[in-house]
């Protein structure tokens, strides 16, 4: 399985309204890339560009090299927000139809559609109609339909909405094992502590623009700044007088605080040694919800 994907200048105009503008990323072959957005940042354009459901302005779409052509977007899978399966076909049923238009046979479908469904907790439901599952379950087997065919590139939007947090484990599991095999996978989602958990990659888009992208741990780095936390035994309160620190919270031996340079976290380590027992001293990297929130403003 492989599947470079690569969007390389992606413009996109409404009228006189352009809602992407030179939106260019990369999802790689056995990576979560988590696409976070605020609502109308161009998100579903994008991923609707990627599909061919609509056309750029001017950019490109490449898969491993190559410009993107129908037949490979055939080994794509695809969830839209909306739900779009037949609410009176049964679970088991569908998949199997869904599997079967990808030339699976018979034998083959209904065997890789109960595997799947049952990875996905719905072995129990398998052949309940769809208009009959709650909205949880229903987003499973939308999940289901996207991956009955081992896709090479899977790009899902907001796979989590209306999932409560064990669904979203068992979700979670599913794409990871399915990255595991070498599928390129792109994920949108409102609920970044899910993105943070779960991608390798990152991209945030705001304005039709890309304000981030790249490794997640790279991010974080390259967004943490200069803030320390240090765990000492003894009590932190004589950091306040440290030149060149600014102490954000501290309570005993906890203490959080910003540097005005790395030599200056150097000496606070040094003062800390000499005054006791050092449990812990580290960087402090942000959150997603907070380079979010940086990048965009």
């Amino acid at each position: 399985m492989t599947g470079n994907l690569v969007l390389a200048g992606i413009t996109k105009s409404y009228g006189s309204r352009r809602v992407l503008d030179d939106v260019s990323f990369e999802v790689a072959p056995g990576r979560l890339t988590g696409f976070v957005g605020g609502n109308g940042a161009g998100k579903t354009t994008t991923m609707r560009i990627v599909l061919g459901l609509l056309g750029a302005d001017s950019g490109t779409v490449e898969l491993d090299g190559r410009t993107l052509t129908g037949a490979d977007r055939s080994h794509f899978g695809y969830m839209p927000e909306e739900r779009g399966l037949y609410p009176k076909m049964k679970v088991l049923e569908q998949t199997v139809y869904l599997a079967r238009l990808h030339g699976f046979s018979k034998t083959d479908a209904a065997t890789r559609a109960t595997a799947l469904l049952t990875e996905l907790g719905l072995e129990e439901r398998l052949n309940d109609t769809i208009e009959s599952l709650s909205l949880g379950n229903q987003q499973r087997a939308q999940i289901a339909a996207a991956l009955v065919h081992d896709p090479d590139v899977l790009i899902l939007d907001e796979p989590f909405s209306g999932l409560d947090p064990l669904a979203v484990d068992v979700v979670a599991s599913v794409l990871q094992s399915s990255a595991a095999k070498g599928a390129s996978i792109l994920f949108s989602s409102h609920q970044l502590d899910v993105v943070e958990r779960l991608c390798d990659d990152l991209v945030i888009l705001a304005g039709g623009q890309i304000r981030a992208a790249g490794s997640r741990d790279a991010l974080r780095a390259e967004h943490s700044g200069s803030r320390y936390e240090l765990v000492s035994a003894g009590d932190a309160g004589w950091l306040r007088t440290e030149p060149g620190v600014t102490v954000v919270d501290f309570e005993g031996g906890y203490a959080l605080f910003d540097a005005d340079s790395a030599e200056t976290a150097q000496r606070v380590l040094r003062a800390a040694v000499e005054r006791g027992d050092v449990a812990s001293f580290a960087p402090q990297h942000p959150s997603l919800a907070q380079i979010f929130k940086e990048v965009i403003q």
